[in-house]
C-alpha cells in the first residue's frame, strides 16, 4: 500500500488494538547493494527493535527480481534485527510490473522458488522469511506451481491476495482459491482480499479455511476493524448505534479524531508542505466510507490547502469529544 499506509499511519493503527503484526511497503530492489539508510527510511521501525510505538512487530518487505541482489540486500536488511523479512509477488502496479517486480513474477515459479529460496539461505535462521502473493498473472494456471515454489523454497508464511494480477482490485475476492492454496501446501496460509468488515471476515476464514487474515485498505476505512475481529467469539461486540458497523462501534468517531490530529501532527513533521494537505485528505476519504462524521470533514477541507488552516480546523474538532465528555457532569451541576 505504498503511498498511503506508511510508517506513521502503521503507527496511529497500530494503537488501536487488534493487529499481531505489520508489513511494510515494499522497499524495491535493483542491482545495488542498499545502505542501511535505505531500510530504515521506509522502516524506522527498525530503529525501535522493528516494533511500532505500540509494541506491534513489523516485518519489511522487499520486492525485486535478482535473486543474488536480493540475497544480498536481505542479509543487509538482517543486520538491523527485523521481525522478519516478506517478500512481494503480489503489486500488480504496471510501472513495477514493467520492471520485472511484483506479480508479473507469477508467471515463472521457477523464479519465484529460485528468490525465496536465496533470501532464505542469506539471512540468519532466527530471521522469519515470508511472502505474498495473488492468485496469478492474467489467471490462475500457475497459482499452485507458484505456492508450491515459495512453500519448498523455505519460507515460513504465505499471505496470499484472492485476486490475479488482472483483476486488480476489482470485487470480488476469490476466497475459494485461496482454500485451494492452503489444502497444496505445508506452510501456514493468511487470506486477503476484500475484508472490509467483521462478516467478511467470518466469511473468509469459513471459506479459505485460514485463521489469520491480513488487512489492507479495510483497516483504513475502518481504524477498529481488526479490534471489532479480535473481539469476535470473545465477548459480544456492543450495538453499532445507527451505523450497523462492528468496527465503527469498536472505535466510534469521538475516539478516531485524536487519532487524524496526531496523523496530522506527524504528516507535518516528515512531508513537505505542499503535500500534507493532500495526505489528510486521502485518509478522510477512505474513512468516510463508513463514518458520516468523515465526509463531513472531507466537504470542510476539500478546497482548503493551507497547513495552519487545517490545524487549526483539526483543533477545533478535537475539543469536541472532550465538550461532548464534559456535558453530563455540567447538566448535573446546574
Amino acid at each position: 500500500m505504498e503511498g498511503l499506509l506508511d510508517h506513521g499511519l502503521r503507527d496511529i493503527l497500530t494503537r488501536v488494538g487488534g493487529v499481531d503484526r505489520c508489513v511494510s511497503e515494499f522497499i524495491r530492489i535493483t542491482d545495488q547493494l542498499l545502505p542501511a539508510r535505505s531500510f530504515t527510511r521506509v522502516v524506522p521501525e527498525l530503529l525501535r527493535g522493528s516494533r511500532t510505538r505500540a509494541g506491534v512487530p513489523v516485518r519489511p518487505q522487499l520486492l525485486g527480481s535478482d535473486p543474488v541482489c536480493m540475497a544480498e540486500n536481505a542479509a543487509r536488511l538482517a543486520e538491523l534485527a527485523p521481525a522478519g523479512i516478506d517478500l512481494n509477488f503480489g503489486c500488480p502496479a504496471k510501472t513495477v510490473n514493467r520492471h520485472r517486480g511484483g506479480a508479473v513474477l507469477l508467471g515463472e515459479p521457477e523464479l519465484v522458488h529460485a528468490i525465496v529460496a536465496a533470501v532464505r539461505r542469506a539471512v540468519p535462521a532466527d530471521v522469519p522469511v515470508s511472502a505474498k502473493m495473488r492468485l496469478g498473472v492474467d489467471d490462475e494456471a500457475r497459482l499452485l506451481d507458484c505456492a508450491h515454489a515459495i512453500d519448498t523454497a523455505g519460507a515460513g508464511e504465505l499471505a496470499v491476495h484472492a485476486r490475479t494480477k488482472a483483476h486488480g482490485y476489482r470485487p470480488p475476492a476469490y476466497w475459494e482459491s485461496v482454500a485451494r492454496v492452503r489444502q497444496a501446501v505445508r506452510l501456514p496460509v493468511i487470506a486477503n482480499g476484500d475484508i472490509w468488515s467483521v462478516d467478511d471476515a467470518a466469511r473468509c476464514r469459513q471459506v479459505t479455511g485460514c485463521g489469520a487474515l491480513m488487512l489492507g485498505r479495510g483497516m483504513v476505512r475502518r481504524p477498529g476493524l481488526a479490534l471489532a475481529i479480535a473481539a469476535q467469539g470473545v465477548r459480544a461486540a456492543e450495538p453499532a448505534a445507527s451505523y450497523g458497523d462492528a468496527a465503527v462501534a469498536a472505535l466510534p468517531w469521538r475516539r478516531v479524531v485524536p487519532l487524524l490530529a496526531d496523523f496530522w501532527r506527524d504528516v507535518c513533521t516528515r512531508v513537505e508542505r505542499r503535500h500534507r494537505a493532500g495526505r489528510l485528505k486521502q485518509w478522510l476519504n477512505y474513512l468516510r466510507v463508513a463514518y458520516p462524521e468523515a465526509q463531513q470533514a472531507f466537504d470542510a477541507l476539500r478546497l482548503v490547502n493551507d497547513p495552519e488552516a487545517i490545524g487549526a480546523w483539526l483543533l477545533s474538532i478535537e475539543e469536541l469529544p472532550a465538550l461532548v465528555r464534559r456535558a453530563p457532569e455540567s447538566e448535573n451541576v446546574q
